[in-house]
């Protein structure tokens, strides 16, 4: 039987019919309503709260829900379904999009949800919306704060069963603080965050001033204040966007030079540039030194980590300047970003460009507009309250007649009715007293009700007053502007530019379009340099002395502890490092740090450990930094025993990093050495406080197989204690230090007494001979623990280097030491 219908119906003729339509027309039809959708339910944010619909969607469902802070997280995907069930049938894809941006700290200034758990980072993206949970931040909390007290117009939801806001109150200027970016069709808007408690301060100075010009408002909102710190160069473009809507910036990381290891300098990157993650970079830099277009750079790693935070440690090649690095890194890698600021969004319904002064002022006015609004909910509120607390003063003054109204009346309405003729009273008194239990009767004491209406008289005064007077309306926006600054805001994390300052990559110095960019000089120039090696073992080179600075003056400004030696060199040179075994080892000048010139105290504190740039035995100490130039002075080297040798410094080998310079015999060891010509002067010092000096020329250079010649005769079980040149053209700046103590003592820990006398006093001697006395022994004292001869003054230290004080300078050679407040370690 239903087949034979079905064949029917079948059978019949359609009553079709074919419409003739202009498709130029009904594309222009369709492609304005598309477009009209993208922009304005989709892509362009509100200049009133700064959020798109699917945003403020999010935000609204995750109050509705109750999602506070205070409140347990819940699945993300929960708020996405309700979202999209409720409000938004756009798919869920998007939705949870715009909710992950919402709570990434480094997309957001000021992020509106907390998030908990993987919402991605700016390499990679967020896990799945079940593996996530959401909140709303405290923020948020001011963003949807009085929704209920019909701030603003409610529309319908898609399907006309549900109402949402129109826009936010947001109390926080979201648009400035947090920007914006979305393309629309045939425009799109990028705007920058900024700093909640600058905007704050010029909205409140606009509220104050309205006729305040872009410059009065610049002076609390200097630039943009990003989410990832990082510095702006070059602030005209920011001028031009915040006067006409559109412009750009240069945003640059934040990098500073490091030792990165003893021997290399790198650079560390603590802050990327807005939207730039370090994978990003790394494989930037990576491509750029495969392809040869970046030089000096031997390896990235991304040591970032939530302790820490953001670190990027680019290592720089040996003979590379890490600062013409870091400027080439600038030019050719994201290290460097540009933003392009279009303040286009929503006012009154229709898409803007805004400058500065006009986004303040749709925030301020709509601000404005929601505590206008609240006040007059407000005071109806209360309005109706107090004409209900009146009423029932009226009854409770005779409550039994109250009752017995009601208990005489017929009906509801009759006794309404009756009560509102007998004590002449409203509808909805009247009401408002039938619909009281009898159990509540007990709460109305006359006492409570008359509080209750004196206050609420009072509130009604202000509330009146606030909307009766425009000046009082706006001081309470300025008040709850100052309020919401006080709670959210943070200090500004961007460092603003108007330049890039000395360097050649500045955004104001940039090269025009079309026109190359000028090359970079990558490579540290040879220039004259001194190394320095100090008496707790730190070698270091200065970055500001010449090769011909004076000894004495490179000591005293660049010394940690005491300087033991110094060299002129340059720095690509080479130059000799000789220790107490006899061996010289060769070191590269360029791996040593640089200490820069100052005016400050002696420091050599960033000096590298000798141990770090060479390989030593144990028990070999470093004693002294020599020149390896062909040109360079004979070497001379002073041993315990006694031996003295003279070693031309450019006969040592090219070959090899390390080799003997002095055969020494068993249980001997070099106690000094320093360049010495032919017309300076050798001095020994030897254990029993003697002192011989006589002329370089006595001494014959010999070949590094070579043991030395007699330099000092000894008495039996005594040593020497120090070995010096002392250089013909400052004889007269030099001065002796001896310090006496206990020859069993252990160092440090006896008393010991000081001398300071000056070299001149002392007369020379011949070679292998005893000297003269330097130091005559105090009870207790048997040997010379310690002495030094050098271009004065002298400055002693303890083991860890801190200073030491040393006696006054002393007119007799011979004479007594002082006694010492403390230990000596060394001198220089």
């Amino acid at each position: 039987m239903a087949r034979k219908k079905a064949a029917a119906v079948a059978d019949e003729p359609f009553d079709e019919k074919i419409v003739d339509i202009d498709v130029a027309a009904e594309m222009e039809t369709s492609f304005l309503e598309y477009a009209y959708s993208v922009i304005y339910s989709r892509a362009l944010p509100d200049a009133r709260d700064g959020l798109k619909p699917v945003q403020r969607r999010i935000l609204y469902m995750m109050s509705d829900m109750g999602l506070r802070p205070d409140r347990a997280y819940v699945k993300s995907s929960r708020v996405v379904g309700e979202v999209m069930g409720k409000l938004h049938p756009h798919g869920d894809t998007a939705i949870y999009d715009a909710l992950v941006r919402l709570a990434q700290s480094f997309s957001l200034r000021l992020p509106l949800v907390d998030g908990h758990g993987n919402f991605g980072s700016l390499d990679d993206g967020p896990a799945a919306p079940r593996y996530t949970e959401a909140r709303l931040a405290a923020p948020s909390m001011a963003m949807t704060a009085g929704l209920d007290e019909d701030v603003v117009d409610f529309v319908p939801n898609y399907d006309n069963k549900l109402t949402q806001p129109e826009v936010l109150p947001s109390a926080v200027p979201n648009l400035l603080v947090n920007g914006a970016s979305g393309i629309a069709v045939g425009m799109a808007t990028n705007m920058p965050p900024h700093n909640l408690v600058e905007v704050v301060a010029a909205g409140q100075h606009l509220l104050k001033n309205p006729g305040a010009t872009l410059e009065d408002v610049m002076r609390y909102v200097p630039g943009p204040d990003l989410p990832t710190g990082g510095k702006i160069v070059g602030l005209d473009g920011v001028r031009d966007a915040y006067r006409t809507g559109r412009g750009s910036f240069r945003t640059r990381a934040t990098a500073r030079i490091e030792n990165v290891t003893p021997r290399r300098k790198g650079i560390v990157v603590t802050e990327l540039p807005y939207t730039v993650g370090p994978e990003k970079v790394i494989e930037k830099i990576a491509d750029g030194v495969k392809n040869k277009k970046i030089q000096g750079v031997t390896n990235v790693q991304d040591l970032t980590d939530r302790s820490h935070g953001m670190r990027l440690v680019i290592e720089v090649k040996t003979g590379f300047d890490p600062e013409a690095v870091l400027e080439q890194l600038y030019r050719t890698t994201p290290l460097e970003d540009s933003f392009g600021i279009n303040n286009v969004s929503l006012v009154d319904g229709q898409p803007r460009t805004l400058g500065l002064l006009d986004l303040l002022r749709v925030w301020v006015d709509h601000r404005v507009d929601v505590v206008r609004r609240r006040s007059t909910f407000r005071l109806a509120k209360r309005k109706d309250r107090l004409h209900l607390v009146e009423g029932l003063l009226v009854a409770i003054l005779d409550i039994d007649e109250v009752i017995q109204v009601i208990r005489t009346s017929d009906d509801a309405a009759t006794a309404r009715e009756r009560l509102q003729s007998v004590f002449d009273l409203s509808e909805p008194q009247a009401t408002y007293i039938l619909d009281l239990q009898l159990r509540r009767l007990t709460k109305f004491s006359r006492i409570e009700l008359e509080t209750e209406k004196s206050e609420l008289e009072k509130e009604i005064a202000a509330l009146e007053e606030i909307l009766g007077d425009e000046a009082k309306l706006h001081a309470v926006v300025s008040d709850e502007m100052g309020e919401v600054a006080a709670t959210y805001g943070t200090p500004r994390r961007t460092v603003l530019l108007d330049s890039a300052g000395g360097t050649a990559s500045s955004a104001a110095a940039a090269p025009a379009r079309g026109r190359k960019a000028p090359a970079i000089d990558l490579e540290i120039k040879d220039a004259p340099t001194r190394v320095l090696l100090s008496a707790t073992g730190l070698l270091a080179r200065t970055s500001g002395e010449g090769a011909d600075a004076p000894v004495e003056r490179a000591g005293r400004r660049h010394a940690h502890d005491a300087l033991r030696s110094d060299v002129a060199a340059t720095t690509r040179a080479e130059i000799g490092l000789v220790t107490t075994t006899g061996r010289l080892h060769k070191i590269s000048v360029l791996e040593l740090p640089s200490m820069p010139s100052t005016d400050g105290p002696p420091s050599l504190s960033g000096g590298v450990p000798v141990r770090e740039m060479v390989t030593l035995d144990p028990g070999e100490e470093a004693l002294a930094v020599v020149s390896l130039a062909e040109d360079a002075p004979t070497l001379a080297l002073g041993t315990r025993n006694g031996v003295v040798k003279r070693l031309a410094a450019g006969d040592a080998p090219r070959n090899g990093d390390v080799w003997d310079v002095i055969s020494l015999k068993d249980g001997d060891a070099v106690v000094g050495a320093a360049p010495a010509a032919d017309d300076d002067e050798l001095v020994f010092m030897s254990s029993d406080a003697n002192l011989l000096h006589f002329d370089a020329s006595a001494v014959r250079p010999q070949g590094r197989s070579a043991a030395g010649m007699a330099g000092i005769r000894l008495g039996a079980d005594q040593r020497v204690v120090f070995f010096g040149v002392v250089r013909a053209a400052t004889r007269d700046l030099y001065t002796v230090v001896t310090i006496a103590g206990a020859s069993g003592a252990l160092p440090g820990t006896g008393a010991a007494s000081a001398k300071v006398t000056l070299y001149e006093l002392y007369p020379g001697k011949g070679r292998a001979t005893g000297g003269v006395r330097a130091h005559r022994f105090l009870k207790g004292e048997d040997s010379l623990v310690l002495a030094w001869v050098g271009e004065g003054p002298a400055r002693a230290v303890g083991s860890g280097g801190q200073p030491a004080e040393l006696p006054e300078e002393s007119p007799r050679r011979d004479g007594s030491g002082t006694p010492l407040a403390g230990p000596v370690a060394a001198i220089g």
